[in-house]
């Protein structure tokens, strides 16, 4: 097997810029075709990275095209993963990997029956700082996790996205939007769920776009179809039980993104949205401090002005997920994203999105095993 397998990438909207600005730090991956929809916007982001435009027909039937980054929108996640593995390539899709645990399993199936791989983001757990935050719990630093808290709340999507209309949709809302972060890294840190519960609730029955300057779209009215709150507690099957809050309707708070409270001492982790920032412990003297970052090439800032919107530059390495699977792929060995684990977090985010809906605990079908552990050294390995 070639030791650069051929990336292709279907729906060049907001994400695909960052995907094809980053996967060129990793080896063992090489973007070589965009697709879309809308043939105008996969020919604008060839023409940027130098790469080829086609159809989505002409990507799926490309022989230089090993695997192929679904960054279509959520509801067609399943439709568009699913022609990949029928075309005879592996698939790489952005999150919620499918809407449903049902479609996750069909997936997984299919995939097998292919003898092929599907890994789904979110990676961030891979960055330094939740990498860190692994080491310490394996280590003990806190004794045995029993509960804790994550919050993301805000004001909402329509405050800086464009078109934020799916995200107020079926489909949409903050579990499967954010809770892919949050899940994913409690699932690195402590394993599997065992069962939920959750209330949820609607704040605001319409939204009112007003994100980027001059955007044509400010002022338009969006209704809102899916809960914009979600309160949810979460059971691991080794004992912990976890606070999840997840909201489109509050406009400011004081929360920690999360908190791990274990037998003999606390832990403060950084956003998992994000891969990198300070690890916080508490031991008897109940004074949290910071551990000593390791030298994790993910920690390093490398991003802000000129690539997102913000001027504070920080870490981003999106693309790491990708690049651990193509090594996984070429050296048979466990992929870190893969579809097991990504499976169980769409389980657990429909079961919570039940649990609101019926008000009452749901029992957790799927488990899967804890990714292994992706220090210094080996991340370094998968970039150029």
């Amino acid at each position: 097997m070639s030791k650069v397998l051929g990336v292709g990438i279907i729906g060049c909207g907001n994400i695909s810029w960052a995907y094809l600005k980053l996967a060129q730090l990793f080896k063992g991956i090489e973007v070589r075709a965009v697709a879309d929809v809308n043939m105008a916007a996969a020919e604008a982001r060839a023409k940027e990275f130098g790469v080829k435009a086609q159809t989505v027909k002409e990507l799926l039937k490309n022989k230089d095209i090993d695997i192929v980054v679904n960054l279509t929108v959520p509801n067609v996640h399943f439709q568009v993963s699913k022609q990949i593995l029928e075309a005879g390539k592996h698939v790489y899709t952005e999150k919620p990997m499918t809407l449903s645990y049902k479609d996750a399993v069909k997936l997984q199936k299919l995939a097998k029956k292919k003898k092929l791989h599907v890994a789904a983001a979110p990676d961030t757990f891979l960055g330094g700082s939740h990498q860190l935050a692994r080491k310490a719990i394996d280590e003990g630093k806190i004794g045995k996790v029993v509960s804790g808290t994550c919050h993301f709340m805000g004001p909402g999507m329509e405050m800086w996205h464009p078109n934020p209309d799916f995200f107020f949709k079926p489909g949409g809302g903050p579990i499967l939007d954010m809770g892919p972060y949050y899940i994913t890294n409690l699932v690195n840190l402590l394993g599997p769920v065992k069962r939920v519960a959750a209330l949820a609730g609607t704040g605001r029955k319409e939204r009112v776009i007003n994100s980027q300057p001059g955007n044509p779209r400010n002022g338009e009215k969006i209704k809102v179809t899916t809960p914009t709150t979600y309160h949810a507690l979460l059971e691991f099957a080794q004992g912990a039980t976890i606070t999840l809050s997840l909201s489109w309707d509050v406009w400011a708070h004081k929360h920690q993104n999360m908190e791990l409270y274990g037998q003999s001492g606390a832990m403060f982790v950084p956003d998992p949205n994000f891969f990198a920032g300070d690890v916080l412990v508490a031991g008897s003297d109940q004074k949290p401090e910071v551990l000593a970052p390791t030298d994790h090439p993910f920690n390093k800032l490398n991003w802000g002005p000129g690539n997102s919107q913000t001027d504070v530059l920080w870490a981003n390495y999106r693309a790491a997920g990708l690049a651990d699977m193509a090594a996984g792929i070429m050296g048979r060995k466990d992929i870190r994203c893969d579809i097991s684990r990504a499976a169980h977090v769409v389980d657990v985010m429909t079961a919570v999105m039940e649990a609101g809906k019926k008000r009452k605990f749901i029992e957790i079908k799927s488990t899967c095993t804890r990714p292994k552990p992706l220090g210094p050294e080996e991340a370094r390995s998968l970039m150029k």
